[in-house]
């Protein structure tokens, strides 16, 4: 069947509060048509299982990088070097399919296991604690974005990755502000030049001590300051919007800390942030939910309409935190899923439970995702925006 409409993805809608459009596809659809900044015609998938197979399907590619249209579109980016680009074409594991991408994925997978995320708990405790006590200094409101969510998120990922504390402003400046290739890339080939000569018991002296060439670990280190920690950061924040519009939920979280693992996935599940996933693209012809897929079309995945479907949850739109636990896509699916999922959720759960249980009659006085923003990426992901709270001590 041909694509009948053309499909802009909508922007209309918050963190909490999705656009009314992804109901309104998914009600009606599986999978709907979607046109992608380039003016390519395909498709978006809305609910749980057929996302699941999409995102499992090997006759489907990780490339090319098509975005949504009406997400934002970003300059192209030259590689500075030859080496640069091998890097990146090596190991960019948001772009690698079969084998090399099995090859670099199982590498890192160990430094992020149930066994290795338990071992870091005493640390990603400490490091929260001292932003915590960072953020009760502060003359209030503060911008709990600023002063807790996004320094958290640098210092856990510092320290996994290894990046020493002479480096982490630099980390700062070229991977969380704004730098040029080239700062990045040298940044990337410094770091890689320290733990050579100082390994220990991080991801890049992992990665070196590997039987990954160079060009492979230095392409992995870029991946890895590039993702996964704004997600952190915007969750951590997210959620407390969240649940200061949920009072009771607050209420309920503050007599049962920690945060259990039923509240942790349902505020993961809630709280979305990727509106659409790296896009997948079909190397053959096929069918999907009575749709023909042509050779060459690319489909999107939705993390926030399957996430409020009434199929999976009762009553979706509603913040429960002591929801049974189901299965739900804001890290992904599959071998593409994100590899850090289980470190976040630790960082998440220690940032929340301490928060919760060191401060009183907390407030929300302003959130900018209250109202809706342009997305923070191309790929289609909400903004975290500022976070101005009060509370008694």
């Amino acid at each position: 069947m041909e694509c009948p409409h053309k499909h802009n993805l909508p922007s209309d809608g918050t963190p909490l509060k999705p656009s009314p459009t992804l109901d309104h596809w998914r009600e009606s659809s599986e999978i709907t048509s979607l046109t992608y900044s380039d003016g390519h015609d395909g498709w978006i998938a809305l609910r749980q299982e057929i996302s699941q197979e999409i995102l499992l399907d090997t006759r489907f590619s990780q490339l090319p990088h098509r975005f949504p249209g009406l997400a934002p579109v970003l300059p192209p980016e030259g590689f500075i070097d030859d080496a640069d680009e091998l890097a990146i074409r090596s190991a960019d594991l948001l772009a690698l399919d079969g084998d090399q991408h099995r090859k670099c994925r199982r590498t890192v997978t160990s430094k992020f296991s149930f066994k290795a995320v338990n071992s870091y708990t005493e640390i990603v405790s400490a490091l929260v604690s001292k932003q915590l006590a960072h953020l009760r200094s502060q003359p209030q409101p503060v911008d709990l974005t600023e002063h807790y969510s996004e320094p958290i998120s640098i210092a856990n990922h510092a320290f996994v990755l290894g990046i020493p504390d002479s480096m982490v402003s630099e980390f700062e400046r070229t991977f969380v502000g704004t730098a040029s290739r080239e700062d990045r890339i040298t940044f990337v080939r410094d770091i890689y030049k320290y733990r050579k000569g100082n390994p220990a018991e991080d991801l890049i002296s992992h990665l070196i001590a590997s039987e990954l060439t160079q060009a492979e670990v230095e392409g992995l280190i870029y991946v890895f300051f590039t993702s996964g920690r704004d997600s952190v950061a915007y969750m951590i924040s997210t959620s407390m919007v969240a649940l200061l519009q949920h009072p009771d939920q607050l209420a309920y979280l503050q007599k049962n800390l920690p945060l259990s693992q039923e509240a942790i996935e349902e505020l993961m599940r809630y709280c979305a942030m990727f509106v659409t996933l790296f896009p997948r693209t079909a190397l053959e012809e096929m069918e999907i939910a009575g749709q023909k897929i042509e050779i060459g079309q690319s489909v999107s995945v939705s993390p926030v309409a399957v996430n409020r479907d009434s199929r999976i949850w009762d009553d979706p739109d509603t913040l429960k935190l002591d929801r049974e636990i189901k299965a739900h896509l804001s890290f992904g699916h599959g071998i593409h899923g994100c590899v850090g999922q289980q470190l976040a959720r630790l960082v998440i759960q220690e940032s929340l439970s301490q928060l919760l249980g060191a401060v009183n009659s907390i407030q929300l006085v302003s959130a900018e995702q209250l109202e809706p923003m342009e997305f923070a990426h191309p790929v289609a992901t909400y903004k975290v925006g500022k976070v101005f709270l009060t509370w008694k001590n």
